[in-house]
């Protein structure tokens, strides 16, 4: 069998491909430092932009995957859980969009009506209050 065989398939994918790299890492396949961790993810950037430009949606799907699978790796070099990071994000997301809705409706603003022009100088404001 493979070193691979008892990483889960039901794990949440970006965990599976954390522990997917863990596990082939220990047998010495891996990247000695994080610069061609860096170029990989540049590398495969690249690959979806050109995949992107075909319009092929199969390409697309399969070059987004390997950025992440990429973007994964990177987390793991710098010793952060990209789980942790994307959930950390994900929160931070929420916290502004609720403020552009609160603000909005605090004007008598619908959302649906507001303007991007509008709804991303409230975020530049939830973000810049964040900050204080």
């Amino acid at each position: 069998g493979s070193i691979l065989d008892d990483v889960p398939p039901a794990l949440p994918a970006l965990q599976r491909a954390e522990k997917l790299q863990k596990r082939a890492a220990r047998v010495g396949f891996d990247w000695p430092d994080i610069s061609p961790v860096v170029a990989k993810l540049d590398e495969e950037r690249a690959e979806l932009d050109q995949a992107t430009a075909s319009g092929d949606r199969n390409r697309m799907a399969d070059e987004m995957g390997d950025v992440l699978f990429a973007l994964t790796n990177l987390a793991r070099h710098l010793g952060l859980d990209p789980e942790e990071s994307l959930r950390q994000t994900n929160d931070k997301f929420t916290r502004r969009f609720n403020y552009i809705e609160t603000t909005l409706k605090q004007n008598n603003e619908t959302i649906e009506a507001a303007s991007l022009v509008r709804m991303e100088a409230l975020w530049q404001e939830a973000k810049a209050s964040e900050k204080t």
